[in-house]
């Protein structure tokens, strides 16, 4: 179910405040590389918030830092409390953002493919250029097929179908 605007809202600000809380306030030895806060889903009834994060370093020194936000969560909790403006400030859960993740594993696929698109393309220009100066007869630089007209090309139409 979708956020509404006032969880949205709410849920931007305790982005906001928490990450002042762990880079200033916060001092615990076990916070290790950088955490950073990607987004934070706040319940419809304000009862819990969800914050998702990163952290930049080893999987022992995220599950570390993990282990140390939780650790520390009733005190950023209140020191939530003092900074806004609400009656009850949402218990929370810390969690690894997944979600960014898979956006970055999908990212550099379509990445990847786009390379290898690239050189698809790159091996078929040259291919039919060699075809067409073999056609007008003049030596080229790269051996071609006997009969172009009639041979495969790596995808498997045949060179005629390349213009």
């Amino acid at each position: 179910m979708p956020m509404s605007r006032r969880t949205e809202r709410l849920g931007s600000t305790i982005r906001q405040e928490l990450m002042s809380i762990i880079q200033r306030e916060l001092a615990d030895p076990r916070i290790t590389g950088l955490p950073s806060i990607t987004r934070v889903k706040v319940a419809e009834d304000l009862s819990t918030a969800d914050i998702f994060l990163t952290v930049m370093g080893t999987p022992g020194q995220q599950k570390t830092t993990l282990n140390a936000l939780k650790h520390s969560a009733g005190m950023m909790r209140l020191k939530l409390l003092k900074a806004l403006s609400i009656r009850q400030v949402p218990f929370l859960n810390f969690q690894f953002d997944e979600q960014l993740k898979k956006e970055l594993a999908t990212l550099e696929l379509i990445e990847m493919a786009a390379r290898e698109n690239a050189e698809l393309d790159r091996k078929r220009a040259e291919h039919a250029a060699a075809a067409a100066a073999l056609a007008e007869g003049a030596p080229t630089t790269e051996a071609a097929p006997a009969t172009p007209a009639a041979g495969p090309v790596e995808d498997g139409r045949a060179a005629d179908e390349h213009g």
